[in-house]
């Protein structure tokens, strides 16, 4: 069964912002469609990160501050990569890695960038099997080695 709609994370003892990414027990990865144009798939993307940032506990490091004493927003110390894929890998990696014990996944469904009445977005959503459903991405991040699974060989986005 999915962990989808739950908040999956790391516990306190986990978090080790000294660690090298790759040693993080989580990978997070998201998939943007390769054929959107370049400002819709920053903003896919964009809007599945901040979802994915809510619902996984841990996920952002603490802020940072610079020699002046300037403050900056804490970033994902787990690192997140960016990689493409067409419409059908994208749809097939979202099916399997909702199906994914201990796998977050956050969706930016294709009509989301047609609208722009949030409640006429539930509705739509509403209207559309999920075998129909298009994505313009997908944010995941559950354990490296299932993750490593799911996305193959991906590349980045260019």
């Amino acid at each position: 069964m999915s962990e989808y709609g739950t908040a999956i994370g790391f516990a306190p003892g986990e978090i080790d912002f000294a660690a090298s990414t790759r040693q993080a027990r989580l990978k997070w990865v998201i998939v943007v469609d390769s054929e959107l144009s370049p400002g819709r798939a920053v903003n896919a993307a964009v809007c599945t990160a901040v979802a994915t940032a809510q619902g996984v506990t841990g996920l952002l490091g603490e802020e940072a501050v610079d020699a002046g004493g300037e403050h900056y927003t804490g970033l994902p110390w787990i690192g997140c990569s960016v990689l493409a894929a067409d419409a059908a890998q994208l749809r097939a990696i979202r099916t399997k890695a909702a199906a994914s014990p201990g796998c977050h996944v956050a969706d930016m469904p294709a009509v989301a960038q047609r609208i722009r009445v949030y409640t006429d977005f539930l509705a739509t959503m509403k209207e559309i099997p999920a075998e129909e459903m298009d994505f313009c991405a997908i944010g995941i991040v559950g354990p490296r080695n299932r993750i490593d699974k799911l996305v193959g060989k991906l590349p980045l986005m260019p």
